[in-house]
C-alpha cells in the first residue's frame, strides 16, 4: 500500500511531461505572454504545449510548423498543408464551410470563418453579437446590375437591349415599352410580330439577364423601353432607348457626339 502511494505523484507528473509534447518545457503560467488588448480576430486556443493561451491563426494565416512553435488555427478552420509545405510543416488556415451566410446583421459572409471574425469583432466593440440568421446571401432588394444603354441602328436590321440585375430572391425581369408622348407604358411582348422578350439566370448566382430582341427595326418600335425588376424585397428599373438612324454613317457619329457629352 506505501509503494502505490509513492508511485502516483511520479505516474502524474510522468503524464504531465509526456502531454506536453516534444520541445516544451514546464508549464509555468506567469510566463505565458499577455493576449493583445484588441483581441484575437480568429479567437483563441491553448498553444502546442497545452499550456498558454494564445491568439488562433485566422483564415489566410499561417499555421503549423515545428514542435512547440507551432501555431494552431481557430475554430472553424483547418491547417491545410501542400506537398512542399510538409517539408518545413507549415500550412494555411482555411475555412471548413465554403458557403455564404446571412448574419443577424443583414451582412452576408463568404463564409461561417468570416461571420465569426465579425462576430468576436462585435464582442470586442460592445456590440450586438452576431449569429447565423440563415445558409447562402441575406434576402436584399433588387439591383440593376447592367442597364440596357442606347442603340442606333437604320430600318429592317436587327438590334436588341439588354439588362442584368440581382437580387435575393433571384428577381423577375419584365420590359415596358414608354409610350411617345405619354406617362403610360406598355408591357411587352404584346402582339408585336417583330419583337421578342428572352430571360435567363445569371451569369452570377442570383442573377438575371434579359433582353429585348427586334428585328426588322421599324419606326413604330423606336423609342425608350423599361427593364423592371422585382422580388419580395423590392423592385428597381431602368431605361434604355432604341433609335432609328438615316444611314449606317449616322450611327458613328451619334457614337461620337455621345462619347463628348460624357
Amino acid at each position: 500500500m506505501k509503494t502505490l502511494i509513492f508511485l502516483l505523484p511520479v505516474l502524474t507528473l510522468l503524464s504531465v511531461r509526456v502531454s506536453a509534447g516534444p520541445g516544451c518545457g514546464p508549464c509555468v503560467l506567469d510566463q505565458c505572454a499577455s493576449l493583445p488588448a484588441e483581441g484575437c480576430s480568429a479567437g483563441t486556443v491553448p498553444d502546442s504545449c497545452g499550456c498558454c493561451v494564445v491568439c488562433a491563426a485566422a483564415e489566410g494565416e499561417l499555421c503549423g510548423g515545428r514542435r512547440a512553435a507551432a501555431r494552431r488555427c481557430g475554430p472553424g478552420l483547418e491547417c491545410v498543408k501542400s506537398a512542399e509545405d510538409k517539408k518545413s510543416k507549415l500550412g494555411v488556415c482555411v475555412c471548413k464551410s465554403n458557403y455564404e451566410v446571412c448574419g443577424t446583421d443583414g451582412v452576408t459572409y463568404k463564409n461561417g470563418c468570416a461571420l465569426k471574425k465579425a462576430n468576436l469583432r462585435a464582442e470586442t466593440e460592445g456590440q450586438e453579437p452576431i449569429s447565423v440568421q440563415n445558409k447562402g446571401r441575406c434576402a436584399s432588394a433588387p439591383l440593376i446590375v447592367t442597364p440596357p444603354g442606347e442603340v442606333y441602328n437604320v430600318s429592317g436590321s436587327q438590334v436588341y437591349l439588354s439588362c442584368e440585375a440581382v437580387g435575393v430572391p433571384t428577381p423577375v425581369l419584365t420590359w415596358k415599352k414608354v409610350l411617345s408622348g405619354t406617362k403610360r407604358m406598355e408591357l411587352l411582348p404584346g402582339d408585336r410580330d417583330n419583337l421578342a422578350i428572352q430571360t435567363r439566370g445569371g451569369p452570377e448566382k442570383h442573377e438575371v439577364t434579359g433582353w429585348v430582341l427586334i428585328s426588322p427595326l421599324t419606326k413604330e418600335v423606336e423609342g425608350s423601353y423599361e427593364c423592371h425588376a422585382t422580388n419580395s424585397k423590392g423592385e428597381a428599373s431602368a431605361i434604355g432607348t432604341i433609335h432609328l438612324v438615316e444611314s449606317l454613317d449616322d450611327i458613328a457619329v451619334k457614337k461620337v457626339t455621345k462619347e463628348d457629352e460624357l
